[in-house]
C-alpha cells in the first residue's frame, strides 16, 4: 500500500505543477458580455483501486477449481476547456488507466510452462473525448476515441454524444452512440493444441487471432419532478458479433470429453434501467436504482441498489450503499462434467449461470473548503470499500481511492 500511495502522490505532485504552468489570462468581457478563455484545466481525477477475489468455480478448468484474482487499478483523467466568443465550451477529456492483475486460474491454460503461483498480466486504456457544448442552452454534443491493449487482447472504440436540455432546464436526454473494434488471440487449453503450435512448449501457443466487435446505443431521459425528487430511466441496447467465447475455457461433457468453450457468434442485450433520487433533508440524500436485463442467450436479470449520502458536516459526507442482483443463466451453461456431448454450444462459466449476489459497502468523502489537508488544489478524497459475494460462492472484496484536483 506504501507503494500505492507515493504512485499517486508522484502523479499528484507532477499534475499540479502542470497546472501551476497554465494560467488564465484576464480578459474584460465585452459589450456584448461575450468572453474568450484560454485552455484551461478544469479537474483532474486520480484513482486507484485495489480487488480481489476467491472462489472454486474457474472456468478455465472446466467449473472447478480456484478462482483466486487480484487486480490492481490505476486512472488518471485530465479535464481541459475553452470558452470561444460565440459563448460555447469545448471540453476535452484525456483518461489513461493501466490495470495489472495476477490470476491463479490463468496458469492452468497450460501448466508446464509457468513456474510461478499465479499468471499476471497488464492493460493500458489510453482514451479521449471532445464535447462542444451550448453555456446558455446546456445543449451539447462530442466524440470519443480510445484504445485497450494487453497481452491476448487489443481494442479499438469510437463514441458520439448527445446532449439535450428543456428550457427551463428540469428535462435532459441524453444518446450515446459506441463502437468497439476488438481483436484477442485464440488460445486453447495446453490440452488441445495441435501438436505444430506446441512449439518449444515454452510459451502460450495461438490458433490465430479472431475479430470481436461490440455496438451499442445509451438513451436516458432525466426529469426533475419537484426540489426533492429527480428521476431517470435508461436504455442501452447492445449487439456483440464474432468470437464470443473464451477458448482457453474448459467444458467437460458426461462421456468425459473435453473441449473448448463454444457459445454463438452473436448476442443481442437490452438493459433497461431507473434510477430516483430523492433529497430527503439538506443532510441525506436516498437514491435508489433498478436494473432489468436480457439477451438471446436467455439471460434474464434482475439489480436493485439503494445509496443513501449523509453529510455530517459541511464538508464531510458518508455514502453506505447495498446492491442486490437476482439472474437467470443462459441455456448452455452447466456445471463441470455435465454436457450433453451432442450439444452445438456449452459453456461452465459461473458468470453466466443461474445466481444471486450481494455487493455492499461505505464510502467517506471530504470536500474541505480551503482543501484536503490544507492543500487548496486538493479539492475532493473519496475512499470507498465494497464486498461482494455470491450464491456460486465466489467473494471478492474493493477498495478505492478518488482524489480531485481543481
Amino acid at each position: 500500500m506504501r507503494k500505492i500511495y507515493l504512485h499517486v502522490l508522484m502523479l499528484f505532485a507532477g499534475v499540479l505543477g502542470a497546472q501551476g504552468q497554465i494560467k488564465i489570462k484576464p480578459t474584460p468581457s465585452d459589450t456584448t458580455n461575450y468572453q474568450s478563455r484560454k485552455l484551461k484545466i478544469d479537474e483532474i481525477n486520480l484513482v486507484s483501486a485495489y480487488y480481489h477475489q476467491n472462489g472454486n468455480n474457474s472456468a478455465v478448468t472446466g467449473g472447478i477449481g480456484t478462482e483466486k484474482l487480484s487486480d490492481f487499478a490505476n486512472t488518471i483523467d485530465l479535464q481541459l476547456s475553452k470558452l470561444n466568443k460565440a459563448g460555447n465550451k469545448n471540453t476535452f477529456l484525456f483518461e489513461l488507466g493501466v490495470d495489472h492483475y495476477t490470476s491463479a486460474s490463468s496458469d492452468k491454460i497450460d501448466p508446464s510452462t509457468i513456474s510461478s503461483a499465479s499468471m499476471a498480466d497488464t492493460r493500458v486504456y489510453p482514451s479521449l473525448n471532445w464535447t462542444h457544448s451550448n453555456e446558455k442552452t446546456g445543449n451539447a454534443f462530442g466524440f470519443t476515441g480510445s484504445f485497450s491493449t494487453e497481452y491476448d487482447y487489443q481494442s479499438l472504440g469510437a463514441g458520439f454524444n448527445v446532449t439535450r436540455l428543456s428550457k427551463d432546464k428540469n428535462t435532459q436526454f441524453d444518446f450515446k452512440l459506441q463502437a468497439f473494434l476488438d481483436t484477442w488471440k485464440v488460445i486453447l487449453p495446453i490440452e488441445l493444441r495441435s501438436a505444430a503450435s506446441l512449439g518449444n512448449g515454452h510459451e502460450s501457443r495461438s490458433e490465430g487471432s479472431s475479430p470481436r466487435n461490440s455496438f451499442s446505443a445509451s438513451f436516458s431521459l432525466s426529469q426533475v419532478i419537484n426540489q426533492k425528487l429527480q428521476a431517470m430511466i435508461i436504455v442501452e441496447p447492445a449487439y456483440q458479433k464474432g468470437l464470443l467465447a473464451t477458448k482457453y475455457q474448459r467444458v467437460y461433457f458426461t462421456d468425459g470429453s473435453l473441449r473448448a468453450e463454444n457459445l454463438p457468434d452473436q448476442r443481442y442485450k437490452l438493459p433497461i434501467a431507473a434510477r430516483l433520487n430523492y433529497f430527503a433533508t439538506d443532510q441525506v440524500i436516498i437514491r435508489a436504482y433498478y436494473r432489468y436485463f436480457m439477451d438471446n442467450w436467455g439471460i434474464r436479470a434482475h439489480t436493485a441498489e439503494i445509496e443513501v449520502p449523509v453529510k455530517l458536516t459541511s464538508f464531510i459526507s458518508i455514502s453506505p450503499f447495498y446492491r442486490y442482483n437476482n439472474q437467470t443463466g443462459t441455456k448452455y451453461f452447466a456445471p463441470y462434467g455435465q454436457h450433453d456431448p451432442s450439444a452445438q454450444y456449452f459453456t461452465s462459466d459461473y458468470d453466466l449461470s443461474t445466481l444471486n449476489s450481494d455487493f455492499y459497502g461505505a464510502g467517506i468523502r471530504l470536500a474541505p473548503p480551503h482543501g484536503v489537508f490544507g492543500w487548496q488544489h486538493l479539492n475532493m478524497l473519496e475512499l470507498r470499500y465494497g464486498h461482494y459475494s455470491r450464491s456460486t460462492g465466489l467473494v471478492s472484496n474493493i477498495i478505492s481511492l478518488n482524489l480531485k484536483v481543481k
